[in-house]
């Protein structure tokens, strides 16, 4: 799926947070050009197996979705996802100005391995990432997952800030 073909992967995980949204802005400020394929990476920690298709996709994660069709509410809902309106306006509207095609990819796990199986599984140019700012002591007891994909990804990943953390 990389740049066998001249295709440029740009992966961007995704929990529909502000940090979440952080990220995408800053990737289409800097790295998104038009061709690139995008693939949002969404990871859900504990699956619905009555309200979603989970249990068909837990091992290998959803097939790739266009974002044109998981921006309908009841497509989204049958992979037990809730994007917010807020994210994906923005996550279309830099689809069709940067003229990226954007396709999304449901995991069910833990953030952290599941970001980094889908990585190797899908060859990414790269992965951005949010931050949420968590404290020391936090990071600690908690773990983070930008900091463990940092550590384990298969490519180079950008970890971004934002400004209310």
């Amino acid at each position: 799926m990389a740049s066998a073909e001249g295709e440029r992967w740009v992966g961007l995980a995704t929990d529909f947070s502000e940090g979440s949204r952080a990220a995408l802005r800053w990737a289409a400020d800097n790295l998104l050009r038009s061709g690139d394929h995008m693939l949002l990476l969404h990871v859900i920690k504990e699956p619905d197996y009555e309200q979603s298709e989970a249990i068909l996709w837990e091992s290998t994660g959803s097939p790739l979705i266009p974002l044109s069709e998981f921006s309908d509410p009841l497509i989204a809902k049958k992979y037990g996802a809730k994007p917010d309106a807020e994210t994906l306006d923005l996550l279309n509207t830099v689809a069709k100005q940067k003229e990226v095609m954007a396709v999304v990819k449901v995991l069910w796990g833990d953030p952290r391995e599941k970001l980094c199986q889908a990585i190797s599984e899908t060859p990414l140019s790269c992965l951005v990432i949010g931050s949420r700012g968590l404290g020391k002591l936090k990071r600690v007891l908690l773990g983070s997952v930008s900091d463990y994909v940092v550590n384990n990804a298969t490519c180079p990943v950008t970890v971004v800030k934002s400004h209310d953390g």
